[in-house]
């Protein structure tokens, strides 16, 4: 495989996530929340990311073709969820909702910070054009398919 590729794939992904700006949006959803139970949420979202990226790495636009969202769509739809989601900060509805179910403690690791925050439109995106830009990840990706079903 290409190292030129490996380090555009690398670059690319990073500046799409942004981890350096998905840092205060993390610190302000574990907001009083112990050290290890905030390790255990980064841990669970970047799982939960690593494997819808994958998916859509193995599966690309199959996956979105059979449920019917074209890529336009999606990443609409994806824009719009991260909008509401910021109006909602701003306007502090969730913190008003915590406050009324204060016994329940969200676990933000699913929604928002696995998706769409870390695997948003744009990660996914880039993921099925990286693979479908490398003959070489599409052959792996065949392959790890198709290896299950040999076994």
């Amino acid at each position: 495989m290409d190292t030129a590729f490996l380090a555009t794939a690398f670059a690319t992904l990073f500046v799409v996530i942004d981890p350096i700006g998905l840092t205060p949006l993390f610190l302000s959803l574990t907001q009083g929340m112990s050290t290890p139970e905030r390790r255990a949420i980064g841990f669970r979202a970047c799982v939960i990311a690593f494997g819808i990226l994958a998916l859509f790495g193995l599966f690309g636009e199959a996956v979105l073709g059979f449920i019917g969202i074209q890529m336009p769509s999606f990443r609409i739809a994806g824009g719009i969820l991260l909008f509401m989601t910021a109006l909602d900060r701003l306007f502090e509805r969730r913190t008003k909702r915590r406050e009324e179910h204060a016994e329940e403690r969200p676990d933000p690791s699913i929604f928002p910070l696995g998706m769409p925050l870390i695997a948003g439109p744009g990660a996914i995106a880039t993921m099925i054009l990286l693979t479908g830009a490398q003959p070489v990840l599409r052959g792996i990706f065949r392959f790890s398919r198709s290896w299950p079903r040999s076994c």
